[in-house]
């Protein structure tokens, strides 16, 4: 008796401050996809739903807006298994590529044409939640993939530290041909290219080699003009002696003769 009417005065208080108790599916998509003409693009859907998720419960749903159009076409249909379209453009075209188990929904075209052209829609239900804002995908199909900000950005930062690595690797290289340069100067100095040509002496040594060199053969030009003076003295002296000889023999003959 008491619980009923606590139960409708809550409920009241719920609507007059306008808060609702509803659970919804989110649904995330890229918003936009560039796709070259001719060639395969996957349109990519997750959801999250605050109940289980199985293949039992969940149903995808794909619509197509074109550009210049207000009405929507069906593009693919999954409900336990997947529904390809069996005609209009995109008959051979869209195939299941998600995974109900794992929350992905998303489809793949193939060899997409510029009619492909528009906003792809995706929906998704699983009940019983079955509230949720649908997912677009806003699809351009063109014949040269243009470069995004963000592939810009990265080329821009490739190309910057390739440089930098370079010149890194310039100025490493030079220092090291540099410090390899000093080291040979440094053990081959004067003294190891002078023992390379045993001719060359150093400029020092050859002064020392010329002043000795004077001066022996000055000395031995003083021998030479000392050796005869030696030889007429001796000469003399003995002369000198012949003649003591003889007048001592002189007197000694006069000394017998008296």
């Amino acid at each position: 008796m008491f619980v009923y009417p606590m139960f409708r005065m809550w409920s009241a208080f719920l609507l007059m401050t306008g808060i609702q108790c509803v659970c919804g599916i989110d649904i995330y998509t890229p918003g936009e996809v560039e796709a070259v003409n001719g060639t395969n693009v996957k349109l990519k859907c997750t959801f999250s739903s605050s109940h289980p998720v199985t293949p039992q419960t969940a149903i995808v749903t794909w619509n197509f807006r074109p550009i210049h159009s207000g009405t929507d076409e069906s593009v693919f249909y999954y409900q336990e298994v997947p529904y390809p379209p069996q005609s209009g453009r995109f008959k051979g075209h869209a195939v299941w590529s998600g995974d109900i188990t794992n929350r992905d929904a998303s489809i793949t075209l193939h060899e997409v044409p510029p009619t492909f052209n528009g906003t792809f829609i995706c929906q998704v239900r699983n009940r019983p939640d079955v509230h949720g804002v649908n997912g677009e995908i806003n699809l351009k199909v063109v014949n040269k993939v243009s470069l995004s900000e963000i592939s810009i950005l990265a080329l821009i930062v490739g190309i910057s530290c390739g440089v930098i690595l370079i010149l890194l690797g310039c100025v490493v290289a030079l220092r090291l041909y540099k410090k390899k340069c000093t080291g040979n100067n440094i053990e081959l100095g004067p003294q190891d290219h002078d023992w390379d040509n045993p001719t060359v002496c150093a400029f020092e040594e050859a002064v020392a080699l010329k002043v000795v060199k004077g001066k022996k053969e000055a000395d031995s030009s003083d021998d030479e003009e000392s050796e005869p003076s030696s030889g007429d003295d001796d000469e003399e002296e003995d002369d000198g002696e012949d003649d003591d000889d003889d007048d001592d023999d002189d007197g000694d003959e006069d000394d017998g003769s008296d």
